[in-house]
């Protein structure tokens, strides 16, 4: 009797330890808005050697060293990449009045154009902390598939678009924390962001 009864009582334990650790996952993961993500977290992110807007060559551990909000566009981008890096950078504003600290990051998706003089321009006329990244097209390449971004240019001549992919990335030392869709406002950004700078 002694013996089921041990038994049944260490049965009960790994079973609570098993739902409490369960429970105290996914309250963690909504607490601060987890998105579930095909792959796992880990598959968002990775290794890259990129160019600053001033000719400094850099890897991801130089650029993500704290919380790091990563964006993919193009400084030619006629409408949806202002918009986006916009909203992204109201979200650092907003998160620098609660005494929180994020970098921006602005990779392009088009070192044709985006030379390192051209980023530098379009750096200091956005935000003082922004941090805008090209290098050869193999290595934006590298950086995209990293981050699993899709972009592909659409025309010729000078004045071509790219098709590509809008999602922001939440970034810190450990790896990928969040994506953004487009549609967020950047309240609603902060907040998010806000929950895991306090975690």
């Amino acid at each position: 009797m002694t013996k089921h009864l041990t038994i049944f009582f260490s049965s009960i334990a790994i079973v609570t330890i098993a739902i409490m650790g369960y429970f105290a996952f996914w309250a963690d993961g909504k607490s601060c808005g987890t998105t579930v993500v095909a792959g796992g977290q880990g598959s968002i992110g990775g290794a890259f050697e990129l160019v600053d807007h001033n000719g400094v060559r850099v890897s991801e551990k130089d650029v993500i060293n704290g919380l790091t909000l990563i964006y993919f566009g193009y400084t030619y981008c006629p409408d949806i990449c202002p918009l986006d890096t916009q909203r992204n950078l109201t979200t650092v504003d907003i998160l620098d009045e609660q005494d929180i600290k994020i970098t921006p990051v602005f990779i392009t998706i088009d070192p044709e154009r985006d030379t390192i003089k051209a980023l530098n321009d379009y750096v200091y006329a956005s935000h003082e902390r922004l941090i805008g990244l090209t290098g050869s097209l193999e290595q934006v390449q590298k950086a995209s598939k990293a981050y699993r971004t899709f972009f592909r240019k659409n025309g010729d001549g000078d004045d071509y678009l790219i098709d590509h992919s809008t999602f922001s990335y939440l970034m810190d030392e450990t790896g990928f924390l969040q994506f953004f869709r487009r549609d967020i406002e950047p309240e609603e950004m902060a907040k998010t962001i806000s929950c895991f700078a306090n975690v």
